[in-house]
């Protein structure tokens, strides 16, 4: 699929074969939802590979079963992982796969149907959020509002290395994003053509939360 042009100074769009493999299995209307969560997991774990790429690493004296070595390892406070309720719950896993010693937060927030504005619902973040990477998740980036919401919220409570983990987004997400967060990072599988007149992403898969826990 053709790309639009990227508007965010601070975007990576993943496009190694086997993400886009599973996000194509994945827009399909046909895979079923176990099949569904599967493959979201997977890329999580291939999307946090990119999103990590810069954390420090410092040498430790290791043994090895021949010898004593120099071994990099990371290094510094671990990094935050923040779920925007409900649907960033799907990446969180495969997050965490990867990075299981990362503190979890979870912010809540729905879209309200008639604006396409977010709505607070819930809020429990990790203490001493500054000094370590935040990574927030959440499978779509459509209008951006609520993933900007949510980075208010986490620069509120002191983050200041922030990353947005996506599997989808809209030139108007990167675009609010870009506007209110310049300075944080988006990682995803895809940018996609447009929203349509209810704010879901084109081509897109649908609803993620949905298609997630079976709400549909």
């Amino acid at each position: 699929m053709t790309q639009p042009a990227v508007t965010h100074p601070n975007m990576t769009i993943v496009d190694h074969p086997l993400v886009q493999h599973k996000l194509s299995l994945m827009r399909d209307a046909r895979t079923p939802g176990p099949e569904f969560r599967r493959l979201l997991r997977e890329i999580s774990l291939l999307l946090t590979y990119e999103a990590t790429r810069d954390l420090p690493l410092a040498d430790r004296t290791i043994a090895t079963p021949l010898t004593e070595m120099q071994a990099p390892m990371m290094d510094g406070p671990d990094p935050v992982v923040v779920s925007i309720l409900r649907a960033g719950n799907g990446l969180l896993d495969g997050v965490l796969d990867v990075i299981p010693t990362a503190r979890v937060g979870f912010v809540g927030l729905y879209r309200d149907e008639a604006t396409l504005r977010p709505v607070q619902y819930y809020c429990k973040l990790p203490p001493e959020m500054s000094g370590r990477l935040v990574v927030a998740v959440d499978p779509m980036l459509a209008t951006g509002n609520s993933s900007a919401a949510a980075v208010d919220l986490l620069k509120a409570a002191g983050a200041t290395e922030l990353c947005l983990i996506c599997l989808l987004a809209a030139p108007e997400g990167v675009a609010c994003m870009a506007q209110a967060h310049p300075d944080v990072r988006i990682v995803t599988a895809s940018l996609d053509s447009h929203l349509n007149e209810k704010g879901y992403i084109v081509p897109g898969l649908g609803d993620a939360g949905d298609r997630i826990f079976g709400t549909v």
